[in-house]
Order: structure tokens, then sequence, then C-alpha cells
């Protein structure tokens, strides 16, 4: 897939096993590549509202707060333990001002293009052979919570949508997972 395709096409990453194999590679190439990763399924942002973030937009925030480009919307995100742990570790010895994901060519961020190269190759290198893109971190966040929490509303409200049926959509709920989840089930 590339990128220019559109992000219904993309799946989630459902193997946590998957996940840790993309860490592993990622922290080995790049460790901006590794955060890049790690913040994009831990916050549930889109990439084009990642990339143009700054160091001070996220250090010693309690709360990340994004207008959206794609909806306009502020979005107001948790600063988790494990983000915060990250963003420290990550940002130690860079400057304020700087991007959270510098270009090596310039003053500005990786461009949407290259993350998309970083996430794709890192996730067919790990042997995933399901179409990723750089949505893919979103919809893995959100595949994710839903798994952990089963609260599809609050999902649906993360993430901006107008039902819940769009949202489990969105995370690949699909037709084969509801007929495995009523296998087994009886009263």
């Amino acid at each position: 897939m590339r990128p220019s395709q559109g992000a219904n096409t993309v799946q989630p990453i459902r193997d946590l096993e998957k996940i840790r194999q993309i860490k592993e590679l990622l922290i080995h190439r790049s460790y901006r590549d590794y955060f890049l990763f790690f913040m994009g399924i831990n916050s549930g942002l889109r990439i084009s509202d990642i990339l143009p973030l700054r160091v001070w937009d996220v250090k010693s925030a309690i709360h990340l707060k994004v207008r959206e480009k794609k909806t306009g919307n502020t979005r107001r995100i948790l600063m988790t333990d494990a983000l915060k742990n990250g963003i420290e570790k990550y940002c130690h010895s860079m400057a304020d001002s700087d991007y959270l994901f510098p270009s090596r060519n310039g003053d500005k961020p990786i461009s949407r293009v290259q993350a998309w190269n970083i996430i794709n190759a890192a996730s067919r290198n790990a042997g995933i052979q399901d179409s990723i893109g750089t949505h893919s971190m979103r919809k893995t966040f959100g595949f994710h919570f839903y798994q952990k929490y089963k609260d599809l509303a609050l999902l649906q409200q993360i993430f901006g949508h107008s039902s819940q049926s769009v949202t489990m959509r969105y995370i690949g709920i699909t037709d084969d997972m509801i007929d495995q989840a009523m296998q087994n089930f009886s009263l």
C-alpha cells in the first residue's frame, strides 16, 4: 500500500508480539523512529497531528492539546506515565523548539511519506503481511484500547466518531472476530 491510499484500507496491528518486534526493530535502527511508533500507538493521534509537534508541546505537559488537522477540533490527551517517561527519555538532549521528529534535511519534521516508509518497513520486517501504514498506529491504539476496556462509547468519544459502528469498523472489529466471540457463547 502506498501513503496516498486512504486510511480506511490499513489495519491495526492486533498481535502484541508483533508490536514488540516492531519496537525492537525500530529502537535498533533509530530512536527517533522508535519513538514515532511509540507515540503513535500510545496517543491515538493521527500522523498529521504528530509530525508538527515540538518538544515544548509535550515536555512537562499533563495534557497534550492538539488542534486536529483533519477536523479542526481541539483534542486533549492525558499524558500517561508511559508517554511522560518516553518523552523525558527521548527529549532529554533536545531544545524546546526542536521538532519531535526532525528531518535530517533542514529545520522541519519528517514527511508523512518518510513516516510511512519507517512504519511500513518495520512492519514488513516483523512479518506483518496486512496493509500497514501510519494510520495503523492510531488504529492499533483503538483496537487495544477496546480489547482492554471493552468501552466502545468511550473510544468513539476519543476518536470523535459519529457512531459506534464507525468506530468498530475503524478498529477492525470484523465479522470473523464477532463469529469467533459468539462461537462459545451460551446461556
